[in-house]
């Protein structure tokens, strides 16, 4: 792969994350979209649109 990034999660976080809800899911999805909204400068939301879209 030459542009985007990866990265891991042990089994067990992944395990952990599948016994949620779907509604518990939507909810950490959301609180962690308004916290990197709420954080993140406007550049920063840009590069990350740009990670997103494979860009950089």
């Amino acid at each position: 792969m030459d542009k985007g990034f990866i990265y891991t999660f042990e089994d067990e976080k992944i395990i952990e994350y599948m016994k949620l809800s779907t509604e518990d899911k939507l909810q950490w999805l959301e609180e962690i979209n308004e916290f990197n909204n709420m954080v993140f400068s406007d550049r920063e939301k840009e590069l990350r649109e740009k990670l997103r879209a494979c860009e950089i």
